[in-house]
């Protein structure tokens, strides 16, 4: 399987290869999308902060997100586990929308699958990358 290469920060790059060696994720039994997470890090292209284009979805990114059968618009914000709350729109890196949205750009499209299909989705807008606006200060 293929997937797009992705833009990624040295810093998010370094925190989520710590994260999948991690206890907490060796002890995840459904492993299929932490396997997705690892190869879409091992095919990264890996740019400093200051260099991400302002719109690649990094952690911390708030990002909108169109659904592209019903066209709703909803607002999410990417983040590490432990800090994900699906009812105020903080989406675990670790979720399938997290790693697929992660290193995207705006206009792309990620689709994964719930249990009732396959869901796609178009990365909208970016309304805030955090890390890459840390360093332009």
């Amino acid at each position: 399987m293929s997937y797009k290469q992705i833009v990624i920060t040295q810093s998010d790059y370094e925190r989520l290869d710590e994260l999948l060696s991690s206890s907490f994720t060796q002890a995840i039994h459904d492993r299929k999308n932490l396997m997705k997470l690892r190869v879409r890090l091992n095919t990264a292209e890996i740019v400093d902060s200051r260099d991400v284009p302002s719109d690649v979805v990094t952690m911390d990114s708030i990002i909108q997100l169109r659904n592209c059968n019903t066209q709703r618009l909803g607002t999410y914000t990417l983040v590490y586990p432990e800090e994900a709350h699906i009812a105020t729109g903080k989406l675990s890196v670790l979720s399938p929308i997290g790693t697929a949205i992660l290193g995207c750009r705006i206009g792309d499209c990620v689709r994964w699958n719930v249990p009732s299909g396959p869901i796609e989705m178009e990365i909208d807008d970016i309304v805030d990358q955090p890390e890459r606006e840390a360093m332009a200060s």
